[in-house]
């Protein structure tokens, strides 16, 4: 597996980095196709990877990146926190529809060995079943957002292209990622929620204000976990044409959140809350199985949430602040 060529779609953006990262360090041959359209800093990817500057929903780019390569990570896609689904549902829908035609089109051309699709938790919008296990998709409504229908959607790529033109693939879920390099938005809501509140935390801007009632619950799950969970799905033979959720199955209420980050942030107590009425589709309970992550790959997550915040503070604190 290690002299294999492994193209990182999206491999600039905050999952994709760290994807990066690790597969260099496993000696990986590794290209990445990426817009730059969410690297805050527009610099190319670091670590050494072989990069190219591509707009992936054009057609014309997308199939020359996928020459000799076999494997893809299909990380690319529009993405934001609840504040961008809402504000961009037209878009999202649009634009990644393109991309996923592009992709799935020009590794069916090529013939690599599998697509690795990274979907989203949001897939799961809509049960009512907690855990969420890999099987529910086929039983439960379809998702809310704009967002969420598209993830789902490229999840029907990877099958419609294996029943088609015997495309392998394989399908990962991550819930909730954060880490360091992850920026806030301008506006409340574009970015996910621990960079949002850790900018209000430090900002001073008390009472902290919460969207929703602070009663939404997630399962947090560290950038470097998410990463290692795709690689091992690709690495893994028992990975062909099967889903997986990636994630941390620790559940956190967002109000519990918010005090943890105020405290590592150097204070005391609990801070002063307000809550707001939050967006429309604010789902409030995302809660995965991660039983056949384990038991069919061997693959679980392991950083501790409090230990790895304290991290993204120190980073927030001199990288992301004054952005």
């Amino acid at each position: 597996m290690r002299n294999k060529k492994v193209l990182v779609t999206g491999g600039a953006g905050f999952i994709g980095r760290e994807v990066v990262k690790q597969l260099l360090k496993k000696n990986y041959k590794v290209r990445v196709a990426d817009n730059l359209s969410k690297n805050p800093e527009k610099k190319d990817p670091i670590y050494g990877a072989e990069f190219h500057k591509v707009d992936l929903t054009d057609k014309k780019q997308t199939f020359p990146v996928f020459e000799n390569i076999d494997f893809c990570i299909n990380l690319a896609a529009k993405i934001g926190g609840i504040g961008y689904f809402h504000k961009f549902p037209a878009t999202i829908l649009s634009e990644n529809n393109k991309i996923y035609s592009n992709t799935f089109e020009a590794a069916a051309k090529h013939k690599i060995k599998r697509m690795v699709y990274v979907s989203s938790s949001m897939v799961f919008e809509s049960t009512f079943k907690f855990p969420s296990k890999e099987s529910d998709i086929n039983h439960i409504p379809p998702p809310v957002t704009s967002y969420g229908a598209s993830k789902l959607i490229g999840e029907w790529y990877c099958r419609a292209f294996w029943d088609e033109y015997r495309l392998p693939y394989s399908i990962c879920r991550p819930f909730n990622a954060y880490g360091i390099n992850e920026y806030p938005g301008e506006e409340v809501g574009m970015a996910h929620v621990i960079p949002d509140l850790l900018k209000k935390i430090l900002e001073g801007e008390f009472p902290l204000k919460i969207l929703g009632n602070g009663e939404q619950s997630r399962c947090f799950t560290h950038v470097s976990d998410i990463a290692s969970g795709i690689i091992a799905v690709m690495e893994s033979e028992k990975g062909i044409n099967e889903d997986f959720n990636i994630a941390s199955p620790r559940e956190m209420k967002i109000r519990d959140l918010a005090i943890i980050l105020y405290r590592l942030c150097g204070n005391s107590g609990i801070p002063e809350m307000e809550f707001e009425s939050g967006f429309t589709y604010d789902i409030q309970k995302r809660v995965p199985d991660v039983n056949k992550a384990r038991q069919l790959i061997g693959w679980e997550s392991e950083v501790v949430l409090e230990e790895a915040l304290k991290e993204v503070v120190d980073w927030f604190k001199t990288k992301a602040i004054n952005k």
